[in-house]
């Protein structure tokens, strides 16, 4: 090759972009819809979602991520899961908007049962590897008051699965209405892993939405809090 065609190939090479991703962060929602949970605690619970989601911090850290953009869909897991708002796509707040009309619309019920968190954990597995999505980073955002797992896979057994497939397992413990103390310190043990994998706490009702905020934000922005087990702010 001529010397000029070699550096002309050269430059191109190097000023020709990298195949973009499709977004920033590929997220699995997990919330927690077995029998423990009545149906007003379950719509608290996408009120809660729909709030933090619009949360101007929020939409504050997607717009700061790498492509201005995230991919969302929203699970309740109980013996089996239910998809309740498909894959969607958030860089605008009509966008986040548009999501949390989705999820408070009063849709039916995703699950009802006894808790099968291993087999949830698989079902978001099985959510990311099977859309059409390129996310730069993969996370399952798994949310719940137990670590009762009566059907399905072991718990760890399905934790180590997913994470050995890239994805990273976070969680929200929820302790408030007489669930265990220690709950965040076993989900720490037996449901999170990965890359900067932590658990939040919901301690209270009254800080439930803060708790989803700040863990949204830290998926988000790829950060950890300080301490791996963390409360709302």
């Amino acid at each position: 090759m001529p010397p000029f065609l070699h550096r002309l190939a050269l430059l191109l090479c190097l000023t020709t972009p990298a195949a973009a991703q499709d977004t920033d962060l590929e997220l699995v929602l997990l919330a927690d819809a077995s029998g423990s949970i009545s149906q007003a605690e379950l719509m608290f619970q996408r009120l809660s979602y729909a709030k933090a989601i619009t949360d101007p911090r929020v939409l504050g850290a997607i717009a700061e991520t790498a492509y201005g953009s995230i991919a969302v869909t929203y699970v309740e897991w109980a013996t089996g899961q239910g998809v309740v708002v498909p894959w969607t796509r958030i860089a605008t707040e009509d966008q986040a908007r548009a999501f949390a009309a989705a999820l408070t619309d009063g849709g039916p019920r995703g699950s009802n049962g006894r808790n099968a968190i291993g087999s949830a954990l698989l079902f978001g597995r099985d959510l990311i590897d099977g859309n059409d999505i390129e996310g730069w980073r993969k996370v399952i955002d798994f949310s719940g008051d137990t670590d009762g797992n009566t059907y399905g896979p072991p718990i760890e057994q399905a934790r180590d699965a997913v994470v050995a497939d890239g994805i990273t397992i976070n969680a929200l413990a929820v302790t408030a209405e007489g669930a265990r103390a220690d709950l965040p310190d076993v989900y720490e043990r037996r449901i999170i892993g990965g890359n900067g994998a932590f658990v939040v706490e919901a301690a209270t009702r009254d800080t439930f939405v803060d708790a989803i905020r700040r863990k949204l934000i830290l998926e988000i922005a790829g950060r950890m809090p300080p301490r791996r087990v963390a409360r709302a702010d």
